[in-house]
């Protein structure tokens, strides 16, 4: 496919004004300059991420000026994108920069920031933490309140009485003014960013009389349509250790394979389509899902560890032959003596924060020497030979 059409149209699902005029642009041998942001209220980027960051990297092959901005700024305000009930906590600056220090790193797995026309890394905190009441009104005046309650997730609250916190209710504004402050000519971003991204169309215009486009990207769901993310709690990070990562791949719904295969993998769509075909005319998945789970493996981090995770993943899952001997390990004199269950999965990096140890421990997930445990005060003395469970995927075993 001509590279130009497949920037445009694979991996896209809409292009304002139209398709037709930014191709016209592009075709001109004009360069852009575009970005996309990333607010970090988590400290994990995810395959959804790279639905967006993967059109960077075509737009960044094609000689554009890209920006992976980080929104320390408009993150303390609170993005309501997704979100049916207003935050119970906003972050601070510091914080977000905090969460946000590991993003570069997990990025580069995807996008260049070194050398050929590397990727700019900004903060919008750099300018939006600047700006003072004056400059604040002077941006509200371009937007009314009838034009910002047209959102379709205020509608949604409204309609069930959920508040709208004003903090949440000004962040189009914040995001529409890093498209003027940086002088972009194109914002990239998920469907739920349509909104905010055309607040930023609407204040380029409005601000500097000229054009910006905008592009969005299709969301990674689950099979039950569920967006792939954090707000979620079903992320699958781009950083996940191999083994993991493959078998997170492999616990998508049936359903989920072929968008994943167009979205993140530079298969082509030809070949997609025979897989598509394949599969409703009743061949099984699991096949297509094997191969999008090693590509995707491969593409992240090497051949070579995805063939030891498909190795794994079959071994543990579909043979049934893994050993305790070929289970990951740790040695129990690096843990406490006596640690609750709770701590001890946070402490062995097989859950990220006690919440989702609390989540797993309900849902009886969690296995302790072949006993579910269920009670997240439940008391542990570890030593060598104990093996811990979680789910399907985490497996650990503690030695000398």
């Amino acid at each position: 496919m001509d590279p130009i059409d497949e920037l445009l149209t694979r991996g896209v699902d809409t292009i304002y004004p139209t398709k037709e005029a930014l191709e016209k642009v592009l075709r001109s041998g004009k360069k852009l300059r575009l970005y996309q942001g990333f607010d970090p209220s988590g400290d994990k980027l995810h395959i959804g991420h790279a639905v967006g960051m993967r059109k960077h990297r075509q737009f960044q092959d094609l000689g554009h000026e890209v920006i992976f901005l980080v929104g320390d700024g408009t993150g303390q305000a609170g993005d309501p994108s997704g979100k049916k009930t207003a935050r119970e906590k906003f972050f601070t600056q510091e914080e977000l920069r905090a969460n946000a220090r590991d993003y570069i790193h997990q990025a580069a797995k995807i996008v260049r920031f070194e050398g050929p026309n590397p990727i700019k890394i900004l903060y919008n905190g750099d300018w939006l933490n600047k700006l003072n009441l004056i400059d604040i009104l002077n941006l509200a005046q371009h937007f009314s309140v009838q034009q910002l309650l047209e959102r379709d997730i205020f509608q949604e609250r409204i309609k069930r009485g959920e508040s709208i916190n004003l903090r949440e209710f000004i962040y189009p504004l914040l995001q529409a003014y890093d498209s003027v402050h940086m002088k972009v000519d194109l914002e990239l971003g998920g469907t739920d960013q349509t909104f905010n991204m055309l607040a930023g169309r609407t204040l380029v215009a409005a601000m500097q009389g000229r054009e910006k486009f905008v592009m969005t990207v299709p969301l990674l769901t689950d099979a039950k349509g569920t967006k792939l993310g954090k707000s979620e709690g079903n992320v699958i990070g781009i950083t996940d250790p191999p083994n993991d990562f493959y078998g997170e791949i492999m616990s998508l719904g049936d359903d989920s394979i072929i968008p994943c295969f167009t979205l993140l993998t530079n298969l082509p769509l030809s070949e997609i389509d025979k897989m598509e075909q394949s599969i409703i005319g009743g061949e099984n998945p699991m096949t297509y899902k094997k191969k999008l789970a090693y590509e995707l493996t491969k593409q992240i981090n090497t051949e070579s560890e995805a063939k030891t995770a498909q190795e794994y993943f079959e071994k543990t899952y579909q043979q049934g032959q893994l050993s305790s001997a070929d289970l990951p390990t740790v040695s129990y004199k690096t843990l406490p003596t006596n640690v609750t269950i709770v701590d001890f999965l946070i402490q062995t990096d097989l859950v990220e924060t006690r919440a989702e140890a609390k989540r797993l421990l309900r849902q009886k997930a969690v296995e302790y020497n072949n006993e579910i445990i269920t009670d997240d005060k439940y008391q542990i003395t570890p030593a060598a030979g104990d093996i811990i469970k979680v789910g399907k995927k985490r497996h650990l075993k503690l030695v000398e």
